[in-house]
């Protein structure tokens, strides 16, 4: 099985903050016994002690600290530790039911998907490791308990849900079901923006986040439910870029995010029942964010005691803003990669780029806004901006080649 992506290793990361346990170890092993699906669909397990490393070498080195570099003893002979072996169990622990310990079937599957070696592990010693360091025993987690938490500051969690409101007329005159998307401040319980949309779709998330961060800074911690936008390749691309976590709820517990729950239930109660003008999404939308703004964000919260928007400015200078800058909106661009060809070019949208620096024989990340193409494309080599490609244009370019041969040479 191939190596997992920087994408997965964000999302296993991103789950750590919510996971049951009073200690970051604990927590870590909790982690340790979910099951992520890659960018294929097979489930994968990852062992305390990668999870741990992983963790280690975002702190210390950012999302380049997690990107996958080849082992500096690929091809060479080497045992398998417990760890590696434990790994390579949970990772086809799913094909089997649950409750099943047939040593035989876990060695055979770790073996077919080419997990394990026999060269590295025989069967005979495979048996032993697991039987020495109990490897298939089942752990009982403790009864579920929730309790009621705050984070302490602003801008330390924000939590982000949607839901379905009211009907609006579309241009061509067909009422259509909106749904809202809308994130809320743990700390403050400040909306930091809420939008309606006609689609639930990656486009309308990521307006709603580009808005939030303008408005608000940017967030250490983004907790979502496992919706498909929110569990988006795009989505955690732009929490790595920002250095924000990215933690998912567990599976079918809706009432995890509270906050957000509870803040839903009073649109439903304050603003629904308004006498509203759903003639179109704009108008909408424009009385939902005098509401917030005029309303909801600057009335005395029971919980707090205070105003959302006051208890936010407490912690006003703790708080990053993203700044009105292009390099900022790229932070919300599509991302591929392409390789650097012997002209320093490189194919997209069925056009020819020219790279805006030299980084022939290399593989770099082109970004870019999927809804304008007549914003430029950029291009990134390891997390670096090289600038803003160009489109080829060969005749110019054959124009530059013949005025070069043409200049005169020195004597």
């Amino acid at each position: 099985m191939k190596r997992p992506s920087s994408y997965l290793k964000m999302r296993v990361l991103g789950a750590i903050e919510s996971a049951e346990g009073s200690t970051i170890r604990e927590r870590i092993k909790s982690v340790s016994r979910m099951t992520f699906a890659d960018e294929d669909g097979y489930p994968r397990q990852f062992t305390w002690r990668t999870i741990s490393t992983w963790l280690y070498r975002y702190k210390k080195h950012g999302i380049t600290g997690v990107d996958a570099t080849p082992r500096a003893d690929k091809g060479k002979t080497r045992k398998v530790t417990p760890e590696e072996l434990l790994e390579a169990i949970n990772q086809v622990k799913p094909y089997f039911r649950q409750g099943r310990k047939n040593k035989m079937s876990y060695y055979k599957k770790a073996i077919e998907m080419g997990i394990l070696s026999r060269d590295l592990i025989s069967q005979t010693s495979f048996y032993r490791f697991v039987k020495e360091f109990e490897l298939l025993k089942e752990e009982t987690p403790d009864n579920k308990r929730r309790m009621a938490f705050a984070m302490q500051y602003a801008n330390d969690l924000w939590q982000g849900d949607t839901m379905f409101g009211p009907f609006v007329k579309t241009k061509e005159g067909k009422p259509t079901q909106t749904k809202l998307i809308a994130f809320i401040d743990d700390a403050s319980r400040v909306i930091t923006h809420g939008e309606f949309f006609f689609n639930e779709n990656i486009d309308a998330l990521i307006a709603t986040l580009k808005a939030s961060f303008y408005k608000r800074g940017i967030p250490k911690q983004i907790y979502v439910d496992n919706g498909s936008i929110y569990s988006s390749k795009e989505l955690t691309l732009i929490c790595a870029r920002i250095g924000c976590f990215l933690s998912h709820t567990p599976v079918r517990d809706g009432a995890a995010k509270g906050k957000i729950e509870r803040f839903f239930r009073t649109v439903r109660d304050k603003f629904f029942t308004r006498e509203l003008d759903l003639s179109s999404l704009p108008k909408l939308n424009q009385q939902f964010r005098l509401w917030v703004e005029d309303e909801y964000n600057t009335t005395k919260h029971s919980a707090l005691g205070m105003k959302p928007i006051d208890r936010f400015a407490l912690d006003f200078k703790r708080i990053k803003f993203l700044p009105q800058l292009q390099a900022s909106d790229e932070i919300f661009y599509n991302e591929e990669t392409r390789n650097i060809e012997n002209d320093n070019t490189f194919r997209f949208d069925n056009s020819k780029w020219e790279c805006p620096a030299y980084a022939v024989g290399k593989k770099v990340s082109i970004r870019y806004d999927r809804n304008d193409k007549t914003k430029p494309i950029i291009v990134y080599l390891k997390s670096q901006r090289l600038g803003e490609a160009k489109l080829v244009n060969l005749i110019e370019n054959a124009n530059r080649r013949n005025k070069l041969k043409n200049q005169p040479k020195e004597n």
